[in-house]
């Protein structure tokens, strides 16, 4: 992606792409650490969105208003951690480079501590252990000096962290390791050095408290790398040349953040596509799989969409750029991944408030634990060996200070925030990555919350059950003119029922009513110089209109020449088209609409129920009140529609269809795909859309919209979840919480069983992580744990809360 800069950057106007602004940040050690950062930098309310990448050290930051440097090192000072801003060129280069993988990751520290641990506490170990030398003087000595290796090399990132962590008044995970195997550490060179070099010391505790805990964070960071895999995976797909064609003909290869747009690329097989771009010249297949998770090759010929990071197979293309860095679908796909990985579910405040008051609990706890095996000594053994029966037999420190020292370093090592504090957001991180590999995109953790609970599945018609592109079937004219005239009204539309009318051939047309074959576009026609842009619902609300016949005697209008001007040019949305020519109101557009207009629609009414059997859809000409021709116009069904509603009803969940069309079209297609006549709405206007999801709503149900289009955007909104469909509007996918970038409906329930399955994941977790610890502290409190295994614990429970998140990146559809 292009490179990006923050110092000194001027504010843009309205309505541009604020830059954004990298920095580096030290102190982080875990992806607790990670997060904190995060919430720290998205606190200064001059950002609008942080990203953190614990393997760089690095945190990408957007701004929502002028960039404020200052404000964000601060908040992450306060946090505990440090963080300078890099210079713009650094900057630049750092951006550019970002969707390259680093050369090392953060896990790279934690494996030389856990190398110089490992180094230094399996010697004491064995000496301790197999040689029966743990009495012995000069063990003792040794002990020290590998221990105080330990301590002040392996052990420094936990002492540090946890000194960031007083500074700013609080406590974390470091707190407590640094509090216990301090301890140790400090209690048995006490011993030492007062002349107990006969007695046991726990020197060896200490070193394998720091060398265990270091192997759990190196393993966490190997398996959140996994856990990332996906976006790393679509940060690999970012081309980094390009091929420029040159005015003069030639090529060069230049870096990709030297293209513009306009300029042309040349794409030979087997070339990246490097920037969003349009063919210009040329056709291939191109292999999408990589971006969309589409497996078949998707044709492309003059005028077809190239995106980056897709893979040209077999053709020479030349085609022109209209989107670079930032603005491509590849970008802005990294950058939905990434804001969903560091979005937060409601589900994860529970944790969050726990994980708050966690570390000074459990210090409390450790230090009660001291005072009662140091002052109370034989009733904590009294009633440990009480438990014992029921447990497992332990050997119990000699000495009231030993006791009290060993038990409250075991408290202080077992209790675990981390399993907390990466309960939810490594299970969202596993599911988006998941999401992300099989084409959908989920946009935050509240997102994918709210996906885990629906109970009713509204679909609507057009575009998202229907392919979208529909084509005349059949027409009735009245006048020899009524295509031509029908084809310059919709010329300017963008809507699929309007392209489908601009592309008749009036070459083709005859009076028998039968439409055109060809799909040629018409001859270019002289229209007005006005210009208008939007969509419009040209659907059929015929139903509940009385439809009076035209007077007798009524004159029909002069038909229009063969150039036809247009004058006044309109979209009424949700009705039609309409413009002035030759002094008459000419319009394009719903049965209904046309009748509510003063037109006499009475001569269409055969025609019009004819093929309503058949679930077409209509559309009107009219010159003044004088109807000239009525098109029907049919959508073919998206392969496994009906195998889609099939399963969706077999999980339990109410599915609805939504339409525009009239009763009779709309139950047509309902039936055909099994959704039951009762569940279909039709005649619904777009604002319509959005009150049948509230009156649903209301009803108690928790309601997913699927749906595509500009129309569709207030419905998504209103739903409790808003799924956008392949090639969506984009302002549809703004309103979107789960995007589909497949054009396949089958993955509408494999997102909403993936959004189940991670959130009975995040549950899993949560319950995980506080067992672990409600069952671990009073052991430990017990003296039925030594440091040694309360450390080993500890690290496994940081596991088993990553390895089940990343089950979900195995997860298969059922």
């Amino acid at each position: 992606m292009s490179g990006e800069t923050s110092v000194g950057t001027p504010v843009p106007e309205q309505g541009a792409v604020l830059p954004a602004a990298i920095f580096v940040i030290k102190g982080m050690t875990c992806n607790n650490c990670a997060r904190q950062v995060r919430e720290a930098i998205q606190s200064s309310p001059a950002v609008e969105s942080a990203s953190v990448q614990l393997d760089f050290g690095t945190a990408r930051v957007r701004w929502r208003t002028a960039p404020d440097i200052d404000s964000v090192i601060k908040t992450v000072t306060k946090a505990g951690f440090e963080a300078s801003i890099l210079p713009p060129a650094k900057n630049e280069a750092v951006a550019a480079t970002a969707a390259t993988p680093p050369s090392s990751h953060a896990s790279d520290g934690w494996r030389t501590g856990v190398m110089v641990g490992i180094s230094c506490t399996i010697p004491m170990m064995v000496c301790d252990w197999f040689l029966d030398a743990g009495m012995e003087p000069w063990f003792a000595w040794l002990s020290f000096v590998l221990a105080a290796v330990v301590q002040f090399f392996s052990g420094r990132r936990f002492y540090s962290g946890a000194w960031r962590q007083i500074k700013r008044g609080d406590s974390n995970m470091d707190t407590l390791v640094s509090l216990g195997s301090g301890a140790a550490f400090t209690y048995s060179t006490w011993l030492l050095f007062n002349g107990s070099t006969h007695g046991h010391s726990y020197f060896m505790e200490s070193a394998a408290i720091i060398t265990l805990i270091s192997i759990g964070h190196w393993m966490e960071g190997l398996t959140s790398v996994k856990a990332e895999s996906s976006l790393r995976a679509l940060m690999e797909l970012a081309s980094q040349t390009a091929r420029r064609k040159n005015p003069d003909g030639s090529e060069t290869i230049v870096p990709v953040d030297d293209i513009r747009s306009g300029n042309l690329i040349v794409l030979k097989p087997g070339d990246k596509v490097p920037v969003d771009a349009i063919v210009t010249e040329g056709g291939s297949t191109l292999d999408e799989s990589m971006l969309t998770g589409e497996s078949m090759p998707v044709e492309k010929t003059v005028g077809s969409t190239l995106y980056a990071g897709t893979l040209n197979r077999d053709g020479n293309v030349i085609a022109k750029v209209v989107s670079t860095g930032e603005g491509t679908a590849l970008a802005q796909i990294i950058q939905a991944v990434t804001r969903a990985q560091n979005s937060r579910a409601d589900i994860q405040r529970l944790g969050d408030k726990v994980s708050s008051v966690f570390v000074p609990v459990v210090v409390v706890i450790a230090l009660l634990t001291a005072l009662w095996w140091g002052f109370a000594g034989e009733h904590a053994l009294a009633l440990a060996r009480q438990l014992m029966p029921f447990l497992w037999n332990v050997h119990f420190t000699d000495g009231a200070m030993a006791s009290a020292i060993i038990h409250a370093v075991a408290v202080l090592i077992i209790a675990c925030p981390c399993a907390m504090g990466l309960a939810t957001p490594i299970a969202i991180m596993a599911g988006t990555n998941a999401a992300a590999k099989r084409g959908f995109i989920i946009r935050d953790g509240i997102a994918l919350e709210r996906a885990g609970k629906i109970t009713a599945i509204v679909f609507d018609k057009t575009g998202t059950l229907t392919k979208g592109a529909p084509a005349v079937a059949a027409s009735e004219l009245m006048d020899v003119n009524a295509t031509k005239l029908a084809a310059a009204l919709a010329r300017r539309s963008n809507h699929p029922l309007s392209q489908a009318i601009a592309q008749l051939d009036t070459a083709d047309e005859s009076s028998t009513g039968r439409a055109p074959r060809s799909a040629r576009a018409v001859p270019k026609m002289e229209l007005g110089h006005e210009d208008s842009k939007g969509l419009f619902s040209g659907k059929n609300l015929l139903a509940g209109f009385d439809i009076s016949r035209t007077p007798a005697g009524a004159e029909h209008p002069a038909p229009p020449p063969d150039v036809i001007p247009l004058i006044n040019w309109s979209e009424i949305r949700g009705s039609g088209l309409q413009a002035q020519s030759g002094g008459n109101t000419v319009r394009l557009g719903s049965i209904a609409w046309l009748a509510q207009s003063g037109v006499d629609v009475s001569r269409s009414t055969v025609f019009v129920h004819k093929w309503a059997d058949e679930g077409a859809t209509f559309l009107g000409v009219a010159s003044g009140n004088i109807l000239l021709g009525v098109f029907a116009l049919k959508d073919e069904l998206k392969p496994g529609a009906k195998d889609v509603v099939e399963r969706l009803n077999k999980s339990g969940f109410k599915v609805f269809l939504v339409s525009g069309d009239n009763a009779t079209a709309a139950a047509s297609v309902a039936r055909s795909i099994g959704i039951e006549s009762t569940n279909v709405f039709a005649g619904a206007m777009p604002g319509g859309k959005s009150e049948i999801i509230q009156s649903l709503q209301k009803k108690g149900e928790l309601v997913a919209f699927v749906g595509d289009g500009i129309n569709d955007a207030p419905a998504l909104e209103s739903a409790d979840l808003g799924i956008a469909v392949s090639r969506a509007s984009d302002v549809a996918r703004e309103a979107a919480d789960i995007i589909l970038l497949r054009n396949e409906l089958e993955a509408v329930p494999e997102a909403l069983q993936l959004a189940q399955e991670t959130m009975r994941v995040i549950r899993q977790n949560l319950f995980w992580a506080f067992f672990y610890n409600c069952l671990g502290i009073p052991l430990a409190a017990l003296g039925f744990m030594s440091p040694i295994l309360c450390a080993l614990s500890m690290g496994m429970s940081d596991l088993v809360v990553i390895g089940n998140a990343l089950r979900l990146l195995r997860w298969r559809r059922k």
